[in-house]
């Protein structure tokens, strides 16, 4: 198995005419209990430019039924897909991308709520940036609160701040979930292998770092958008580790690829974690030591992992 073939690409960028400002994303899988809240929370935007598209990945409760009654009698602009077999949720969102009609793209999971000005700030925001800046940061990205409304995770410093997933996460150490949306023509420039939606659960991050990779940039607002539930798991995207382990291998070896260089003597820690992380997830894939080493760029991460290879049954 080459590894580098999961790895995703960044063509070059093709203007498109979209109907809408926002598509909002949500994919199901057995959320009957919660789709309904997403709904109300769309119908209360103070901002009403958008379009939802549903995707129901293969649900085996009744959430088509309770998708089709919204659909029935919701005023919203619904765009509904029914998977009769289930393709995980990195498939249903580049399904979702490819029938986008909104300038921006937001994915809103089946079990969360959103203020009703959330709309209203994600476009105020986005579109206060001057068009020449709107050339090079193509999202922006909001905090979020618990069902209890506790803050989760730290604030961005400075507000705003422009920056991207990696330097957020690997120099800044902002921690906890945050809500926001991407520019919808940056997705659809995209290409990728089949096998990267094809085996199962991939990270988001690799989508993420991707663009972090290409330069372009995230603008990072201390406003609270949406109310993500923690009391409930979101089981499309929830798995073993032996599900989630080539997702996360992948996201681990592209962190080293497109930036260990450049950013190893400023973020030593954070480098040592992701190795830390590779090798405890290699020990669920069915791959040899050369499978890692053909897809790892760097010589020193590359002789890290082979000393650490015989110790991977030791790592949690």
């Amino acid at each position: 198995m080459n590894l580098r073939h999961y790895i995703p690409q960044l063509e070059s960028i093709v203007d498109n005419n979209y109907k809408f400002t926002f598509t909002v994303f949500t994919p199901v899988y057995n959320a009957e209990k919660t789709i309904n809240r997403v709904h109300e929370s769309l119908l209360k935007q103070s901002f009403d430019d958008f379009e939802w598209v549903i995707i129901n990945d293969g649900s085996t409760d009744g959430s088509h039924e309770v998708i089709l009654d919204i659909i029935n009698s919701s005023p919203l602009n619904i765009a509904y897909i029914n998977n009769k077999k289930n393709k995980h949720k990195m498939a249903c969102f580049f399904q979702a991308v490819n029938l986008a009609n909104g300038h921006l793209f937001l994915t809103f999971d089946a079990d969360d709520e959103c203020f009703p000005t959330a709309l209203e700030t994600f476009n105020n925001e986005y579109y206060a940036l001057s068009e020449k800046e709107r050339e090079y940061i193509i999202a922006v990205t909001g905090l979020c609160v618990d069902q209890n409304r506790n803050a989760i995770g730290n604030q961005f410093n400075p507000n705003p701040l422009i920056s991207d997933t990696f330097e957020t996460t690997a120099i800044k150490n902002i921690t906890g979930e945050k809500w926001g949306f991407t520019s919808t023509k940056h997705l659809q420039s995209i290409t990728f292998n089949d096998c990267f939606i094809e085996n199962g659960f991939m990270m988001e991050g690799i989508i993420w770092t991707l663009f972090a990779k290409n330069g372009y940039k995230t603008k990072y607002i201390n406003s609270i958008v949406r109310i993500y539930h923690t009391d409930i798991e979101n089981s499309i995207s929830s798995s073993s580790h032996e599900k989630t382990a080539l997702g996360a291998v992948i996201y681990n070896i592209v962190i080293f690829n497109w930036f260990y260089k450049k950013h190893a003597l400023a973020a030593p820690k954070f480098f040592l974690k992701n190795l830390y992380f590779l090798i405890s997830k290699s020990k669920y894939l069915n791959l040899d030591l050369k499978n890692y080493i053909a897809s790892i760029d760097s010589l020193v991460i590359k002789f890290l992992f082979i000393i650490l290879w015989p110790l991977r049954y030791f790592f949690k």
